[in-house]
């Protein structure tokens, strides 16, 4: 075998993983968007009646929670909070650990934990009393801030053996960057300079972190926005319209080059003036999402053997 095609195997090798991941994932999402749509046409003249009249709709037998319907949501919504608990526990158990990839099994415990508590509605056809009622705004409440570890994760930059970069090394990526940037005419300066403009890590470090996590966001949101704007800065007039005002690519090879580089500069520059923020905030994001995690858990069990002991199944 040829040491191009050598090369080429392992590279395909590398890359097949995540393209596996990726479509498993798409395809986790298209099921529960489909699931949860469904249930929405199939019972929404059931789930928009008042609790008095739901008895007497020919749904009621199904729908309810132990109905027949309502029980294998409440199965599945219960079989998604056990797979939830396994990230946590994959870093405690070794064998766990070895199986798969970290960032792979955090995104299975994302979209997990934002499907599950929509089953969980459905399963209680949107009544929430007692400690069930409880359980479910508090897995809310988990699942919320489950995305906001999500992007706080995604902040912190790894390397490819999963260790924490240091500002040293971050600096240096953006310093390469940046000179690409340079050497290339394709994009309006006065665009790039508002692109990559940036407080200080003085000012960031002054910052609270609720602010700086906001900033963060209001960054990343404004970026999308600035890069659509040096896309309509490169393209004729018909164009901007097939590109939706530059927000989607175009068939330039270099002008989608040199934005691509235009994005990873500005992301980077801003994880490296926000890395000390956003190792601050995940921390604390831990100490609270743990015990919101462990309360659910605890509800859900507790509503689950009331429910065992009055026979509903």
């Amino acid at each position: 075998m040829s040491a191009n095609a050598t090369v080429a195997t392992a590279v395909l090798h590398t890359r097949n993983p995540d393209r596996g991941h990726r479509i498993r994932l798409v395809a986790g999402y298209v099921l529960a968007i489909s699931l949860l749509l469904a249930l929405t046409v199939y019972g929404f003249n059931y789930y928009t009646l008042g609790p008095a009249d739901r008895p007497f709709s020919p749904k009621h037998t199904l729908l309810k929670p132990s109905g027949p319907i309502g029980l294998k949501l409440g199965f599945l919504g219960f079989g998604m909070f056990l797979a939830i608990f396994l990230y946590p526990l994959r870093k405690r158990w070794t064998w766990l650990s070895r199986q798969g990839n970290a960032r792979h099994w955090l995104d299975i415990h994302v979209l997990l934990g934002l499907s599950a508590p929509f089953v969980i509605a459905f399963h209680s056809s949107f009544k929430f009393r007692g400690f069930a009622g409880m359980a479910f705004w508090i897995m809310v409440a988990v699942s919320l801030s489950g995305v906001i570890g999500r992007y706080l994760y995604a902040q912190i930059p790894r390397s490819l053996n999963a260790a924490e970069l240091s500002l040293k090394e971050l600096q240096e990526s953006q310093g390469r960057l940046a000179q690409q940037l340079a050497g290339q005419d394709l994009l309006p300066q006065s665009d790039l300079r508002s692109l990559l403009r940036l407080p200080s890590r003085e000012r960031v470090l002054e910052l609270s972190i609720v602010v700086a996590l906001v900033y963060m966001m209001v960054l990343d949101v404004g970026r999308a926005f600035r890069i659509a704007k040096l896309r309509r800065h490169a393209l004729p007039f018909g164009q901007k319209f097939t590109t939706l005002a530059g927000f989607l690519p175009t068939r330039y090879a270099d002008l989608e080059r040199a934005i691509s580089t235009a994005r990873e500069e500005a992301a980077l520059a801003k994880r490296v003036v926000f890395l000390s923020r956003s190792q601050q905030v995940f921390h604390l994001w831990h100490v609270v999402h743990k015990p919101f995690s462990y309360s659910f858990a605890m509800l859900a069990l507790i509503h689950i053997v009331v429910v065992m002991m009055m026979g509903y199944f």
